[in-house]
C-alpha cells in the first residue's frame, strides 16, 4: 500500500502549526531507522537523535541496504547518540532506560520487528501513553496476542506482545503503535487498553 504525505502533513509543518520551531524540540527518539520512520530526521537538525546502537549498527553502511535500510537518505548531518538500555526493570520490561531527570519519560526494549527495537513510555498522571512504533500494526493485534507478519522474528515478537499485554493490565495504558489508524483517535480520548474487548473484537472479524 502506498502513501502520499504532502508537505504541510510533514512533522516540521504539524509541529509549526502547534507554535514549536525546531530548536523547541530538544531530543528525538527513534524506535527504529525503517525508512518510514526515519523520513522526517531532516526537521531536527538542532536536536539531540537517540537510536539505540544496536540498531544503528544493523542499518548503517552497504550491509544496512542490503538489509533494506536506506542509510543514503539520512541527513549530511545525522550523527545520533546510542541509547543504550539498562539491566533495569520498568514493571514487566526486563532493561530500560529513564530519558527525563523526573523518570517520566522511559525508552523500553521491545525487539522483534527489529532486534533492537526500542519503545517509549510516556507517564502522565496515573496514565502510561505506550509509544510503540512496530511492536504491532494495531492494538487489537497486541492485546490479542497476533502477530501481523511483519517481524524478523516470530518468537521473540511474540515475547514481546507479552511483555506489552503485561504491562497495560498493570496499569491505565494508552497504546500508540506507529501504523494504527485508530491510534490518534485513542491518543485523543485518551482511551486506555482492555484486553477482554479486543479479544472479542478479534474473534468477531
Amino acid at each position: 500500500m502506498a502513501f502520499r504525505i504532502d508537505r504541510e502533513q510533514e512533522i516540521g509543518p504539524q509541529l509549526r502549526a502547534l507554535g514549536l520551531g525546531p530548536r523547541d524540540v530538544k531530543r528525538v527518539v527513534l524506535t527504529h531507522l525503517h525508512m518510514d520512520h526515519d523520513g522526517g530526521l531532516a526537521h531536527f537538525p538542532n536536536s539531540e537523535i537517540l537510536v539505540a546502537s544496536g540498531e544503528l549498527k544493523t542499518a548503517s553502511g552497504f550491509a544496512g541496504r542490503l538489509r533494506g535500510y536506506l542509510p543514503q537518505r539520512w541527513p549530511c548531518w545525522f550523527d545520533p547518540k546510542p541509547l543504550d538500555l539498562v539491566t533495569e526493570p520498568f514493571g514487566p520490561f526486563a532493561a530500560s532506560r529513564r530519558l527525563t531527570k523526573a523518570g517520566d519519560v522511559v525508552a523500553v526494549g521491545t525487539p522483534g520487528h527489529t532486534a533492537d527495537h526500542i519503545s517509549v513510555i510516556v507517564q502522565d498522571g496515573g496514565t502510561a501513553y505506550f509509544l510503540a512504533g512496530d511492536t504491532s500494526y494495531n492494538e487489537e493485534l497486541m492485546l490479542a496476542g497476533k502477530l501481523d507478519g511483519v517481524s524478523a522474528d516470530e518468537q521473540v515478537s511474540g515475547a514481546t506482545l507479552d511483555t506489552i499485554r503485561r504491562f497495560t493490565q498493570s496499569r491505565p495504558t494508552v497504546y500508540l503503535p506507529t501504523h494504527d489508524p485508530q491510534a490518534d483517535r485513542r491518543l485523543a480520548k485518551r482511551q486506555v487498553a482492555a484486553i477482554g474487548e479486543a479479544a472479542r473484537s478479534i474473534a468477531r472479524a
